[in-house]
């Protein structure tokens, strides 16, 4: 059985969130999160928090055994944007995109 958790309207654009992503599926959870501990990227932290909720559900919803659950997919897509103006010359503006995530990673029990 697959169990999933999402964290909603993450600060930072899909782009960057992927490149933590693309790492995760086929690892244990244990192994992500050694990993995501020490990687360099600010977003990895986001993406810890997300991998130990999904750990969490299935231990307490399901009763899985969290040392054998598994990630099977990790992904990250566009949230609402925030757009903002920024004053220009000349009595002007331009347009400021802040971009916004929604992350979602799915796991599974594997059999021992």
């Amino acid at each position: 059985m697959q169990v999933k958790a999402s964290a909603r309207n993450v600060g930072a654009s899909p782009k960057k969130i992927r490149l933590v992503l693309e790492q995760l599926p086929g690892r244990s959870v244990d192994e992500v999160l050694a990993r995501l501990r020490f990687l360099p990227s600010p977003h990895a932290r986001v993406v810890a928090k997300v991998v130990r909720s999904a750990a969490a559900n299935a231990e307490n919803n399901y009763r899985m055994d969290p040392h054998y659950l598994r990630i099977v997919s990790a992904y990250a897509g566009d949230a609402p944007r925030q757009k903002r103006w920024r004053a220009r010359a000349r009595g002007r503006a331009s347009r400021i995109v802040r971009r916004r995530s929604h992350v979602t990673v799915v796991v599974e029990e594997v059999e021992a």
